[in-house]
């Protein structure tokens, strides 16, 4: 993984083991990667926790998210793939363009990605 990621989990989770979470930041490649453990809360961390805890994980969501908006064009989002494929980058960004249905102006977004081929979640 060398993208941008943020791993949520939490510590008392029974389904799914927050060691495996960990190996993943561990491992992963990329350099913009958060992680984020949340003790005694279990595997549905936005449904079945109480209101104050699916609100944290909200909170912690949409500020790691802000954090990056406008911050990466979305020629950089998509230079690690450059280096190592251009078949994935080409899939990419022709799958934009389909989804699109053409270019875009300069300054328009998706996902906090910034560049020709974003669009805004609304015209998706």
């Amino acid at each position: 993984v060398r993208l941008p990621f943020f791993v949520l989990h939490g510590e008392a989770d029974t389904v799914t083991d927050p060691e495996v979470s960990k190996a993943l930041y561990e491992k992963a490649r990329s350099t913009d990667k958060t992680i984020k453990l949340y003790p005694g809360m279990w595997h549905g961390l936005t449904a079945g926790e109480p209101d104050e805890n699916v609100e944290m994980v909200f909170a912690d969501i949409i500020g790691w998210l802000d954090k990056r908006c406008n911050a990466v064009t979305l020629d950089q989002s998509l230079d690690p793939f450059d280096q190592g494929s251009e078949e994935c980058s080409d899939n990419i960004v022709i799958s934009m363009a389909t989804a699109s249905g053409g270019t875009q102006a300069n300054g328009r977004y998706l996902c906090g990605l910034k560049g020709p081929g974003a669009r805004p979640h609304s015209a998706m």
